[in-house]
């Protein structure tokens, strides 16, 4: 008999390659038994030839498929080689897998990672095990336990856990980190482990996760968590807050010329800033914020603009002016992320919607052309036929439109 090195020169020309490659995933797929056969499409002349010595059968140049039958392919190494279909395999490319084992075993791991996940005292919201069900149904979960990550999903069901339940309360990601896996590094941007968590807060807001970073940061304030206390900001006109402090100075001075001012979180932490105002409106879009201080400058009523979704400081100025006893005017878009904007600031801080009613929809909607819903729907319980009037129409409805009304309001008498 010839030696190995030599005796398989032969399976590594033109003509083997794509049969034995064939032959391998057949085996693979069924843990390595020599049932049925496998076949070659638009076959070269090479092919053509090796099939005809493999199975003594003339197979015309026309043929567009060739089919060897596992076991004759058998047979034909161990004469030939004395090494069967299975070691021939193996000494050319080396051991074959076993994939229906590797696949109930990958189940298993699978259904292991979701249990403990599952036993999570957040197991009964709706949104967590949405999160859980998304990732197991588009492939992340089998991607974590290929690539051996799988420890990352019960990471981020501890980082989910020790968010702040408090929502005045504001923790830094590096202590969220620290607190959840022990290292203050696990939640920087771009980390696998941040990125999903971000898309459990996505599923609880019920938005996608941002792709820009601004975007991103808001996520995780909205969840009481802060990379950066000066990044987190709050635009604000006609705060007269109460207190001596520097910034409370430069608030009223700011109020009384009617300029816009931005507030950091770590102004808002590092002396107190109590709004003075009993009735404070919130709008979301800086353009109305812009068009009270050309319009009204120093008569405007006091007004918060979030920027779309609220930051850690805009949060932080508001609960502290509700302590204080002030009320909330808050509105929104009319559409589904506007909705839930307002839902979560009339729930969070008792907010009284402000023209976020059917009617005030419905009357803006006739007043021109307007963009179409996008996104999951959303509900606005202070008014259930708003949501309903906004799913018939299919049309959202931007705050501007409602801009002389909005000055109206904004106006003091």
């Amino acid at each position: 008999m010839p030696t190995e090195q030599h005796s398989y020169e032969e399976l590594r020309g033109e003509g083997w390659p794509r049969l034995l490659a064939a032959a391998r995933r057949k085996l693979e797929r069924t843990s390595g038994a020599l049932d049925g056969e496998i076949g070659l499409s638009a076959p070269s002349e090479a092919e053509r030839r090796t099939v005809i010595g493999v199975t003594g059968h003339y197979r015309p140049q026309t043929a567009k498929r060739l089919a060897v039958p596992l076991t004759t392919l058998d047979t034909y190494l161990y004469d030939r080689y004395g090494t069967g279909l299975l070691q021939t395999l193996g000494h050319l490319n080396g051991p074959l897998r076993d994939r229906p084992a590797e696949r109930a075993d990958e189940d298993t791991r699978r259904e292991q990672v979701l249990a403990l996940a599952r036993s999570s005292r957040l197991a009964p919201e709706s949104w967590f095990s949405t999160w859980l069900d998304r990732l197991s149904a588009d492939g992340t979960l089998t991607r974590l336990l290929r690539r051996g990550d799988a420890p990352l999903i019960n990471a981020a069901v501890q980082v989910l856990e020790k968010l702040p339940e408090d929502p005045s309360r504001i923790l830094p990601l590096p202590v969220l980190a620290e607190w959840a896996t022990g290292d203050t590094k696990a939640l920087v941007p771009g980390t696998p482990l941040e990125q999903l968590v971000l898309r459990a807060l996505a599923q609880r807001t019920g938005d996608e996760v941002p792709r820009e970073r601004a975007g991103r940061r808001a996520l995780w304030e909205s969840a009481g968590a802060i990379a950066d206390d000066l990044a987190s900001q709050v635009l604000v006109l006609g705060i007269r807050p109460q207190g001596d402090t520097v910034v409370c100075d430069w608030l009223r001075d700011a109020a009384d010329f009617g300029i816009p001012f931005r507030l950091t979180l770590h102004q808002l932490t590092s002396a107190p800033v109590v709004p003075a105002a009993a009735d404070i409106f919130v709008c979301e879009n800086p353009a109305v914020l812009r068009a009270a201080a050309a319009e009204l400058e120093a008569d405007s009523a006091a007004l918060v603009c979030t920027e779309g979704v609220p930051s850690a400081a805009c949060h932080k100025l508001l609960a502290d002016a509700v302590r204080a006893g002030a009320r909330l005017y808050w509105r929104a878009d009319f559409d589904w992320a506007g909705l839930r904007i307002t839902a979560t600031a009339v729930e969070r801080h008792g907010a009284h919607p402000w023209r976020m009613t059917t009617a005030d929809y419905r009357e803006a909607l006739g007043q021109g052309q307007s963009t179409a819903l996008s996104g999951p729907p959303a509900a606005s319980p202070w008014n259930p036929q708003l949501a309903r009037a906004m799913r018939e129409s299919g049309q959202a409805v931007m705050e501007e439109r409602l801009l002389p009304a909005l000055l109206a309001d904004l106006t003091h008498t």
